[in-house]
């Protein structure tokens, strides 16, 4: 069995070794065929890559020769072109060439000219100096005449006309100064007065005089009794508590308050009006009706201080001022209203101020509060006038209004357009008819005394107190007084009355010098 075994394995390996010797032949066989196609290929690919570079080269040579005769008839054109610009540039320099000979030509004439006209000129210059000197002599020859035929020099002919010319000069001067201050006055006298009249017809203000009494209504006089109370208690709580004077008379139905301090007599009414619509008067409800009745009081002052300054315009006032203010409601000088009064004032300066051209701000401020001083005067010692400018400038305020605040009485003389505004208000205020009043008894006793310092000079004939008191007419005796001694006379008067009378605002002296010439026709 072994010896088939290994007859099998033997053809087996032989039949495997034949069939590798066969599998390298044909490898062989191919390869040498794959040799033979190359071969062939690259002998074609050369023999294309020659017939390629003979087509470059043929087609090389004709681009060479069209880019030869491109290029020669490039330079042909730029060559006429240069030629071209040469010859319009050497044509140009021709041209100028040509213009500036020309103007070499023309500038050549001028100087010829210009040598042939300062010729001329230095002959007329020669000419002109011989006439100057001619002329001079001439003159020197008829001054000379003209000093013998009137014996002065020329200073002296010159110092003579002079005098006489400034002698003429200063007479026409003094005449025409004499006419422009004779219708300055007139003028000034006619426009003040426009003004004055315009500013009070613009201002209406009420033609109201008060007292300085307050007097509390009452519903029946059984009332009087329990204001006074047990043993009185009640009116002396009420007295005690506010500084006012109770007056209970036989008046009927009907309590006077009666005291010193415009605001406490204020504060007073109030409460005892309080007391009696309330019905419980006793002490402690006197003294609860007593601060309920400051308090009202102070707000009302305050709101009266602010109604004020709202009315007038004037804006910006330290709130104590506007209280000050509010004060002068309860205030009263000579039965007038020191709080209108004052609104007044502020008004008519405003308005005289605007048609001066004038602050009218600073006016109206300084109207306003000229008066402050009588808020405090019966705390304070001194005038209200300078108790008002030191409140003025405790708060600040500016030195015109100050200074308008001393002047407004002619305290101080008025330095300033806004003072003297001021002052010319607060005398229109007080002096117009109805703003003031006095006892008809203390107005007659003026009136009389008004006359008898007129009748008590020298010279006067008659005298006439007119226009409640605020005008005295008088007339003189025309032998005893001449025409430049009433202005004198008219002087001396205004003088006495200011040192021995007391009168509200101003009082005019009018004197009147008259002559006359009497005949009868037959």
């Amino acid at each position: 069995m072994w010896p088939y075994i290994i007859m099998g394995i033997v053809a087996v390996v032989l039949a495997a070794a034949a069939g590798v010797i066969s599998g390298m032949l044909s490898f062989r066989a191919g390869i040498a065929h794959r040799k033979r196609i190359a071969e062939a290929e690259f002998e074609s690919a050369e023999a294309e890559a020659k017939q390629i570079i003979a087509r470059a080269k043929k087609e090389g040579e004709g681009k060479k020769r069209e880019l030869l005769l491109e290029a020669k008839e490039e330079n042909h054109k730029l060559r006429q072109e240069f030629d071209k610009e040469v010859k319009d540039r050497r044509n140009e320099l021709t041209r100028q060439e040509r213009r500036i000979q020309q103007k070499e030509e023309n500038l050549d004439k001028k100087t010829d000219q210009m040598e042939q006209k300062e010729n001329e000129i230095a002959k007329k210059s020669k000419s002109l100096d011989d006439a100057k000197a001619e002329i001079k002599e001439i003159k020197k020859k008829q001054i000379e005449q003209l000093e013998k035929i009137s014996g002065l020099t020329v200073e002296e002919a010159k110092n003579f006309l002079l005098k006489n010319i400034e002698t003429e000069v200063r007479h026409e001067a003094a005449m025409m100064v004499k006419e422009i201050e004779t219708q300055a006055k007139e003028d000034a006298e006619k426009n003040a007065k426009n003004i004055i009249a315009g500013a009070i017809q613009k201002c209406a203000a009420d033609h109201v005089a008060e007292t300085t009494v307050s007097v509390v209504s009452l519903p029946n006089d059984e009332m009087k009794g329990r204001i006074i109370g047990r043993e009185g208690r009640n009116i002396r709580t009420l007295e005690t508590l506010t500084g006012i004077d109770l007056i209970i008379d036989d008046t009927p139905e009907a309590v006077i308050l009666s005291g010193f301090d415009p605001v406490r007599r204020e504060i007073a009414r109030v409460a005892l009006e309080k007391l009696i619509v309330d019905g419980r008067i006793h002490p402690a409800r006197i003294e609860e009706m007593y601060e309920k009745a400051k308090k009202e009081v102070e707000h009302e002052i305050k709101q009266e201080g602010e109604n004020a300054t709202f009315e007038t315009g004037v804006h910006g006032l330290h709130p104590e001022v506007v209280k000050l203010l509010g004060k002068l409601k309860f205030r009263t000088s000579y039965g007038q209203n020191v709080l209108k009064h004052s609104i007044e004032v502020s008004h008519l300066a405003g308005l005289m101020a605007s048609e001066l051209g004038a602050d009218v701000a600073t006016a109206k401020r300084a109207g306003l509060l000229h008066d402050i001083g009588k808020a405090v005067d019966h705390e304070v010692e001194g005038t209200h006038v300078t108790i008002g400018a030191d409140i003025a400038k405790k708060y600040k305020e500016s030195k015109e209004v100050v200074h308008a605040i001393m002047a407004h009485h002619g305290d101080v003389e008025a330095n300033t357009l806004v003072a003297a505004l001021v002052q010319a208000a607060d005398a229109i205020s007080a002096a117009r008819p109805g703003a003031r009043r006095e006892n008809i008894e203390n107005y007659i006793k003026r009136l009389e005394k008004l006359e008898e310092i007129a009748n008590s000079f020298d010279g006067v004939e008659k005298s006439y107190a007119i226009q409640a008191g605020r005008e005295i007419r008088i007339m003189v005796k025309p032998e005893n007084i001449k025409d430049d001694g009433i202005v004198l006379i008219a002087r001396d008067i205004c003088k006495k009355i200011e040192n021995e009378l007391e009168y509200p605002g101003q009082i005019k002296v009018n004197v009147i010098r008259e002559t006359r010439a009497i005949d009868y026709a037959k």
